[in-house]
């Protein structure tokens, strides 16, 4: 496309990430599973910080469950597994009456407490069971992330733009029955138009350890 730098192609790209999340999308629904994971390492079940976890991005995601397939996937970086986190993520993300299937943690015991949400617990702990065969589509997909962000990135992201490279992942993994591939390149131009500008203050320094 001509562009000068790497940087610019940079800047470039961080747009059209942000213009890949359309506001007022429809919220995930039917049968949601939802767990979180430190996405650059291997998973913390305790969802304490252990050594190296401040390099380390903790996301919390949901799915929705279509008999054995995955439907719609969400993503957002919390700070820690608390109900204070836990809880406005359901809410702006999972239409009420939904199933919502969660393991043990005690940061989802709000669920049990509201009418619009019915909640399936799998406690993993004691369990002869794993965490991926209580919990297989959203493990998954964070298998499926982890792998595109090795394979595709080899993990070389600020944790400042992981939020970015997440809606990238989750435009593309939303999309991927898509029957008419051509219409994503219309569908992120049309949302590219109406998502407000970015300002440069916000990229204010081009990490040189993202690769494009």
């Amino acid at each position: 496309m001509g562009f000068g730098s790497n940087e610019t192609a940079w800047h470039w790209l961080h747009k059209l990430r942000r213009a890949m999340v359309r506001h007022g999308r429809e919220k995930l629904s039917g049968i949601v599973e939802v767990d979180e994971a430190y996405i650059d390492g291997e998973e913390i079940g305790t969802r304490k910080q252990g050594r190296g976890a401040e390099e380390k991005s903790l996301v919390v995601m949901a799915t929705e469950c279509i008999g054995r397939k995955i439907g719609r996937v969400w993503f957002k970086i919390i700070s820690d597994a608390s109900t204070e986190n836990l809880l406005p993520f359901v809410e702006d993300n999972i239409e009420g009456g939904s199933e919502i299937i969660t393991d043990g943690w005690t940061g989802y015991t709000f669920l049990s407490k509201r009418k619009d949400y019915k909640r399936t617990e799998k406690v993993i702990s004691g369990s002869v069971k794993e965490a991926p065969e209580l919990l297989p589509h959203i493990h998954l997909v964070i298998s499926l992330l982890k792998r595109w962000i090795n394979g595709t990135h080899q993990w070389k992201m600020t944790p400042k733009y992981l939020e970015y490279y997440l809606d990238e992942f989750a435009f593309r993994f939303n999309r991927k029955m898509s029957t008419y591939r051509g219409k994503l390149f219309f569908r992120l131009m049309q949302q590219a138009i109406t998502t407000p500008p970015i300002t440069n203050n916000f990229y204010n320094a081009y990490p040189q350890s993202d690769l494009l």
